[in-house]
Formats: C-alpha cells, sequence, structure tokens
C-alpha cells in the first residue's frame, strides 16, 4: 500500500525511517535526520527538508553519500549486487540491456570520470519525466559533464541525487504528478517543430511567421479547444488567443500566457510553459464543468524573442497599442519585409490596430516562466515568486586608439583600443556585483583588422546593464560611463558611444505578488523572492495593469536559450498547483 504523509507524520521514530528507507544509497542517515523536521505539509515540503539535511551536512558527507552510489552499468550491475531501487531504475534506462560496445563505452566513461574527479558520475536516468532516459542521452550526459569543473560537478551530482529521490518519493507515496505530465508532453510535441536547416540537425529553433512558428500556432490553437476554451483564434499579429469565459456576461477575465517562437538553437521550455500551464488549468475547470466569477485569457505571444525582426515583444505590444507601422517594412536576412510574410501567413495587418485590449476589462497579468538562471536550482527549490523584472540600457561602444607595433612600442606608450575596454570591463563585474542584484555585460567584442603583432587600434563592443529598479540602474550606467570616459582620458584614446535601448524595470504590483507567495505558500515549500533579469512579455503588460511572475525551477545548472534547458514534471505539477491557487484566491475575493 501507498504510503501517506499522515502516517509518516504520525509514526514513531523506528516506523518513520523505515517508511524512508531506500531513498539514498547506503545512506540512511539523511532520513533519520528529516524526521526531526516533521510534520510535513506536503512531499513537496518533505522533498525539501531532505536538500537541507543534506546542504548542511559538510562536504565530506556529500561526497561519501556521493561515492556510494553505483557506477552507470558498472560492476555492481555485472555482479547484481546493486539496490532494489538501482536496478530498477538502470532496467528502466535500458542500461542492463546495452550492447558489448554500448557497454564497452560506458565502462571507459566510468573510468575516466572517477579517474579526473574521484567520484562515480551520477545521473538521475529515469529523467525529467520519471519514465527513463534512452542510452544515447545518457552517454551524451556522460560526455558532456566529463568536461566540467570539479565542484561544479560535485553540485550536479549532488542535484541529480535529488531527483533520484524525488522520483523514489514519488513511488512509495503513489504521488504522480499528472497534470506536470501533461504539460511536459505538450512541451515536447510543440518541440517537434523547427525552422529549416536546424529540424535536420535536430536543434529547435521557431522564427517569427516560418512555417514552423505557423505550424506551432496551429498545434497551440487545436490544444486549446481539446481543453475546452469557449473561443480560440489566431489573431493580426500571429498570437493564439484562448478565452475561457466567466460565469456571468459582465465578468472581467483575468490575462496570462507567454511566448512561443524560440531563439535559434534553443531550449523547449523558454516561454511555452507560461501558456502550456494555465491550458492545463482551464481544462481541469472545463472537465469539472466550472466557471468563475471571472474569465480566463491565455495568449501564446508572437515574436518575444525578436529573432526575425527587429520588434522585441511584438505580440505584447500590440495588445497594448505598441505596434509600430514603420516595422512593417523592416527586412529580415532573405529580404523578406514583415508585411510579406504577415500577408503569406494569411494575417490582416489592417486588424492589428483591433486588437489592441481595453486594460479596464481585465483584473491584471500573471506569467509563469522557467527562471533561465541558476538561482533555485542552487538552492534547491522548485518555484519563486518574481519581485521585478529588470530594467536594462544597452550601448554600442567603440574606443579608438593607435594601430602600431607591437614590439616595438613601450608599453608607456600606448594606446591600446583593447586594454581600455578590459579595464572597463573589470570594473564594470566589480560595481555591478557591488549592488547584489545588479548585472553589467559586455556580450560583443570585435578587433576590427586585428593581428598578432599590432597594438588594437580600435575596438568595438556592447553594454547591457540591468537591475531591478530604474534608480538603481540608472546610476550603474552613470558610473559605468563616467569610469568608461576616465579610462578613455587617461589612456588618450577617442571614444564613440551609442545609446540602443532603454528599457524600464517593471516591478511586480503587490497584491499579486502576494497572490504567488500564498500560492508557493499552500505547497508547502519555502516563499524565495527574487528578481527577473530576463526580459518577459509582462513587462508589456505591466505598462497598462498591474502584473506578477512565478519561476519554475531549471535543469542543468538552470541553463537557458540552450538545448540543455530542461524542467522536470514535478515541478510543472507544482507550477500547475500554483496557478490554481491563483485562481482560487481570485474567486475568494470577487465572490
Amino acid at each position: 500500500m501507498p504510503l501517506t504523509l499522515e502516517q509518516l507524520n504520525s509514526a514513531s521514530r523506528e516506523e518513520a525511517a523505515l517508511m524512508l528507507d531506500g531513498l539514498y544509497e547506503h545512506s540512511p542517515w539523511i532520513s533519520e535526520q528529516v524526521i526531526n523536521e516533521r510534520p510535513f505539509k506536503s512531499l513537496a515540503h518533505l522533498k525539501y527538508a531532505m536538500t537541507e539535511v543534506l546542504a548542511h551536512a559538510g562536504r565530506d558527507a556529500q561526497l561519501s553519500l556521493i561515492r556510494a552510489h553505483p557506477e552507470l552499468a558498472g560492476k555492481a550491475m555485472v555482479s547484481k549486487s546493486l539496490t532494489a531501487e538501482s536496478t530498477h531504475e538502470q532496467a528502466q534506462a535500458g542500461l542492463t540491456q546495452c550492447t558489448p560496445d554500448e557497454f564497452a563505452k560506458i565502462q571507459k566513461l566510468n573510468a575516466n570520470f572517477n579517474a579526473k574527479f574521484g567520484w562515480p558520475f551520477i545521473l538521475a536516468v529515469r529523467g525529467p519525466r520519471g519514465v527513463g532516459l534512452n542510452k544515447q542521452q545518457i552517454i551524451n550526459a556522460f560526455e558532456r559533464r566529463l568536461q566540467g569543473h570539479p565542484e561544479f560537478e560535485m553540485l550536479e551530482c549532488l542535484r541529480n541525487i535529488h531527483r533520484i529521490v524525488e522520483i523514489r518519493l514519488n513511488d512509495k507515496f503513489a504521488a504522480e504528478p499528472v497534470q506536470g505530465h501533461q504539460v511536459w508532453d505538450w512541451q515536447e510535441q510543440l518541440a517537434q517543430h523547427s525552422d529549416p536547416g536546424f529540424a535536420q540537425v535536430g536543434q529547435l529553433t521557431v522564427t517569427y511567421l516560418t512555417d514552423a512558428h505557423r505550424a506551432c500556432a496551429q498545434d497551440i490553437s487545436r490544444q486549446m479547444q481539446a481543453c475546452g476554451f469557449d473561443e480560440v483564434s489566431i489573431d493580426a499579429v500571429g498570437n493564439v488567443v484562448g478565452r475561457y469565459h466567466p460565469a456571468a456576461s459582465d465578468g472581467k477575465y483575468l490575462l496570462t500566457g507567454s511566448h512561443y517562437d524560440t531563439v535559434r538553437n534553443g531550449g523547449k521550455y523558454d516561454g511555452r510553459l507560461g501558456f502550456f500551464v494555465p491550458m492545463a488549468c482551464v481544462q481541469a475547470l472545463q472537465q469539472q464543468n466550472k466557471r468563475l466569477h471571472f474569465g480566463i485569457e491565455v495568449v501564446a505571444f508572437s515574436e518575444e524573442e525578436g529573432q526575425r525582426y527587429r520588434a522585441t515583444f511584438l505580440g505584447s505590444g500590440a495588445l497594448i497599442g505598441d505596434f509600430k507601422p514603420e516595422w512593417l517594412e523592416q527586412q529580415d536576412t532573405d529580404g523578406i519585409s514583415m508585411r510579406q510574410a504577415m500577408v503569406h501567413a494569411g494575417l490582416r495587418v489592417e486588424d492589428i490596430p483591433l486588437i489592441r485590449r481595453d486594460a479596464a476589462q481585465y483584473l491584471g497579468f500573471v506569467e509563469v516562466h522557467i527562471e533561465q538562471g541558476p538561482v533555485l536550482n542552487e538552492m534547491n527549490l522548485p518555484l519563486g515568486v518574481v519581485t521585478s523584472i529588470n530594467g536594462s540600457v544597452r550601448f554600442l561602444a567603440k574606443i579608438i586608439g593607435t594601430a602600431s607595433h607591437a614590439g616595438t612600442t613601450p608599453m608607456d606608450r600606448r594606446r591600446d583600443a583593447v586594454s581600455a575596454m578590459a579595464e572597463l570591463a573589470l570594473y564594470m563585474e566589480q560595481r555591478a556585483a557591488q549592488d547584489g542584484d545588479s548585472v553589467a555585460t559586455i556580450g560583443q567584442l570585435n578587433v576590427p583588422n586585428g593581428s598578432i603583432n599590432v597594438v588594437p587600434g580600435v575596438c568595438q563592443f556592447s553594454m547591457d546593464m540591468r537591475a531591478p529598479r530604474d534608480a538603481q540602474r540608472n546610476a550603474l550606467v552613470n558610473d559605468v560611463l563616467s569610469q568608461l570616459h576616465a579610462i578613455c582620458e587617461r589612456r588618450s584614446v577617442r571614444l564613440e558611444l551609442e545609446e540602443t535601448m532603454r528599457v524600464a524595470a517593471a516591478p511586480s504590483a503587490p497584491a499579486w505578488q502576494a497572490r504567488w507567495e500564498q500560492a508557493v505558500h499552500a505547497t508547502g515549500i519555502p516563499v524565495f523572492k527574487m528578481p527577473s533579469g530576463a526580459g518577459h512579455d509582462a513587462m508589456k503588460l505591466h505598462e497598462v495593469m498591474p502584473q506578477a511572475m512565478l519561476f519554475v525551477r531549471g535543469e542543468n545548472a538552470g541553463i537557458s536559450h540552450n538545448p540543455l534547458e530542461s524542467t522536470t514534471s514535478d515541478d510543472m505539477q507544482l507550477c500547475v498547483d500554483a496557478f490554481t491557487h491563483v485562481l482560487h484566491q481570485l474567486e475568494q475575493e470577487i465572490q
């Protein structure tokens, strides 16, 4: 019979320890210590408490736990001395049926990994969906992580152990993240569409109004209809819109959603989580034949990334009336104008002004999104409440010095453009770190006509500076620019500077942020608040209505805009649970 939290919370220490036996490989002390944290409010609470025990156990105990794990397809499997749990997991991943070549390759990887790091390679082979990675996925992860830094790789092993334990706990408690599985599956299905040239090599790229983009829109539309939305349409800029009507015709709507376009060779979850999660919630309402006192409008926004045309946030901007007619004449790299692309896609350019929303008809805007960073992953927290979307300023700069012979020009006579930039780069790093949550980046760097034996005469570079509050960002920008001018004057080089973008910060509306905080608290995990360093569609809606965001943890150290971007169906389930809780809060407030 499956365990229940009530049983675990009320059992004696000895009984509780037996209930949690087999979670950690040959390391019962973790389960024994976590019993001190009873009562557990939820399974998520129990999982988090276990990560905390290990986090505070010290490096020696953590290494001992890692070394207690068997190698994948290793000697313990051959000798059949694996624990029952490990045997089941390795078999589910097909490791017990390796070909001789596969077995030999994994054995060599095991040996190389142990030689480099001093501990075995740990991977949650049942994967983010819990059904098992295939052998090639395992080998790919093995080869990739073999190149990692020891400190990072140790943490990655621990994170995989936490995932292994999470799945084992699910088995013990017969806890299946049904809606999380569904959201995960929807994202995998949508990722089948990719632009030509990328699809053939297994990469995901969906740019505005390409065949892949339009196929995504059709798939999302069909899925919305299957979920039970009352109205589903594709609007004049390619947004996919689903509306689930309120109980009364005069009810307002909650607006939510995110984008379905991607960066080149990107991940499957950036943006798309933001409309699939509320779609799962609407599906549940429809299955219960339940209407709320407010409606739900879910929008899968188009062209958030600005990959094909220089029109970032095109879809969400159009909803607030911020669509610039001159955008229609922009051309992509093939010379196709936005107007031509829209007409080819069957969109009615003349209807763009008609899709502007009346903010008075909406309660507000909420967006869920994969974090796109390492913070939640490092803290072993599945959810984070966003306090503000960082405001940003971008510049293109050129430092002009004097190109001269690298061998004959003394160090104190040089007008080196790259050295000036390098001094600035170090200052930017130090200055941003002083704020704690500001960031500053030189992302593009070019030395035109550079030669190995020439002191650089010209250096072109970009600057990107962000902070959760405009005043904080402006102070950072002012200090950096002041330092840049001082460096150039001291080094006798000339500066050309162009500001290319300035976007205001979008602080979360206090009432909406509080709703997310209550929803996260209800899941049983700690409420963690954090700014968003990346831009989101919520920034545009912020201009006309209150907004707040919820972040979901990413796997693989939270990497995003990368094929390794991932999250688990368990974390997605918690996100669905939190979104459902927000809906219930609103319903109680409106009644």
